[in-house]
Order: C-alpha cells, then sequence, then structure tokens
C-alpha cells in the first residue's frame, strides 16, 4: 500500500469512527470529507520542494485554528438570540465577507470547508456549517435548518427560532423570507416540521449528496463521485441504493470485474425485495464483464 492510499484508509477510519461516536463532530467530519479532495494549496499547481511540504497538507489543523481564531473574535457569554445573529453578522459576514453567489455551485471548492474558510465563499450548507462552529465555539444557542432547497443557521429556541441565511451574508431571514424559499424550492408551504435542528450526520450526507450532484454533471470527474459515494457508505445510515451507484461508478472508471462484482452482491440483497430489479442489474454485471473481452 502507497503512502497516499494509507493516508486515505487511515482518514476514512477516522470519518467512519467519528460518524458512529456518541456525539459527532461536525467539523472534523467536514474536514475529513474535504481532505478527500486533495491537499490545500495554490490554485495553479507548481513543482514541490520536499522540504516545502507542509505538516498539515489537507488543511485540517489551520481550518480548524481559524474557526478558533474567528469564535475568540465574538463575545462570549449570555445574548439573546437576535444579538449573536447580529454578531455573527457582523463579524462573519460583514468583516470577513463569508458569503455565496451562483457562480459558487459551479465549485467543488464550494463544497469544502477547508476551502471555504480560505475563499470565504461557498454553498449554504458550507457556510452555514462555519456559522454553526464559530458561534458553537463562542457559547451561542446555535444550529442548523435543513430547509428544502437552502440551508440556513437558527439561534435559540427551535419552536420560535432567529432564522440567518449565511449565503446572504447573514442576512436575517423572517417566517415569510422562510416560506418564500421554501416556496420557490418544492413549490409547497413551510411546514414546522421543516424548522427542526438538523443532526450533523445528516449535513454531512447532504454535503455529500451536493457533491455527489456536482461529479454527476462532469463525467470525467467520476473520481470526485467515487470518493462521495464512498464516505456515504460509511455513515450509519444512508441509501442502500448507494451500493449500486458505486457498482456503476466502478465500471465507468474500467473496473469492469469489481463493478460487476458490487452488482451482483447488491442484486442478492434486492432478490427477497425486488427480485424483478435484482435480475436486471444481473445482467448489467453480465454486460460489464462482457467490457473485459
Amino acid at each position: 500500500m502507497s503512502a497516499q492510499d494509507s493516508g486515505t484508509a487511515e482518514r476514512r477510519r477516522q470519518f467512519a469512527e467519528e460518524a458512529r461516536s456518541e456525539r459527532p463532530d461536525l467539523a472534523l467530519l467536514c474536514l475529513l470529507l474535504g481532505a478527500e479532495a486533495g491537499p490545500v494549496g495554490p490554485e495553479e499547481p507548481r513543482p514541490v520542494d520536499p522540504a516545502e511540504v507542509s505538516p498539515d497538507p489537507y488543511g485540517m489543523d489551520a481550518a480548524q485554528i481559524e474557526l478558533d481564531r474567528l469564535a475568540g473574535l465574538l463575545p462570549y457569554g449570555s445574548r439573546s438570540p437576535a444579538a449573536w445573529a447580529s454578531a455573527l453578522a457582523e463579524l462573519l459576514g460583514e468583516r470577513y465577507e463569508f458569503s455565496g453567489s451562483s457562480a459558487d455551485y459551479q465549485r467543488l471548492e464550494s463544497s469544502l470547508l477547508q476551502q471555504v474558510l480560505r475563499r470565504r465563499r461557498g454553498l449554504p450548507i458550507l457556510l452555514s456549517v462555519v456559522w454553526i462552529e464559530v458561534a458553537r465555539r463562542a457559547g451561542a444557542p446555535v444550529y442548523g435548518v435543513a430547509l428544502p432547497g437552502h440551508f440556513v443557521v437558527g439561534l435559540g429556541d427551535p419552536a420560535e427560532p432567529v432564522l440567518v441565511d449565511p449565503f446572504a451574508g447573514g442576512a436575517p431571514l423572517t417566517g415569510q423570507d422562510a416560506d418564500l424559499l421554501v416556496a420557490g424550492a418544492t413549490g409547497a408551504r413551510l411546514e414546522p416540521s421543516m424548522l427542526t435542528p438538523a443532526r450533523p450526520l445528516e449535513i454531512v450526507l447532504r454535503i455529500l449528496n451536493n457533491i455527489r450532484a456536482w461529479a454527476a454533471a462532469r463525467p470525467e470527474r467520476t473520481d470526485v463521485a467515487l470518493w462521495a459515494v464512498d464516505l456515504s457508505l460509511l455513515l450509519p445510515s444512508h441509501p442502500a441504493r448507494l451500493r449500486y451507484e458505486r457498482a456503476q461508478l466502478l465500471v465507468q472508471r474500467g473496473e469492469f470485474q469489481r463493478g460487476a462484482a458490487e452488482m451482483e452482491e447488491y442484486a442478492g440483497v434486492l432478490d427477497g425485495i425486488e427480485p424483478t430489479t435484482a435480475e436486471t442489474i444481473r445482467h448489467k454485471a453480465q454486460a460489464a464483464r462482457a467490457l473485459l473481452n
């Protein structure tokens, strides 16, 4: 096993262990996820001098330090949810200019916490992770709110939350604003259940789903799609169909034997539930093996 493969295996072991812990650490899971994309460094590749190799090549330690530093700039102690929201917006939205735009949806970096902290740009859910982790470290009553189509942050009592939109620099959201966001994404009205605080593993799975969607639109990036599926499968709760998606990705990458074997394994799981689908998948496994000839 190469040093790179060994490092990947160790990070995934740590990811799986943290995901199964009693209180999963959202920041750590997001940073381990971000490390799958490769080292954090300059935008343009350049020759690397061995003497310059960083002891923190994936930016994980630096990211934790930055979250701690930002939290230290917030006043610690008892404040009203509205005051916390205002302080966070002033610090992160105004002073440090964390926000997002439509262009950020086209960049993989927008889903990687290390890169979002470095660029101060990202998708709504990653910017929300920054808000959550900075506010949590400062003692704020904070949580993520997984509205359909747009992730935001809540502060205070979840029954009567103060909502903010980190993608818009921490702009406050009224109940009517949230209703319009949901209506725009789904055509339906905002339901009280949609304001339930999102659990760390739900947030991580949603991030991985975003990455899989990004890669699905780019057939040349099956490498990204594969590691996003692999990490999703390490979560305690995940869609069973991801196993079939992984097998399909292996076939797309030319690993016909492995892909076919995993298709057959998945078909075996479906035999007692959806026998017709299982038989269809077995035919696809045979077709994959035929590509070896």
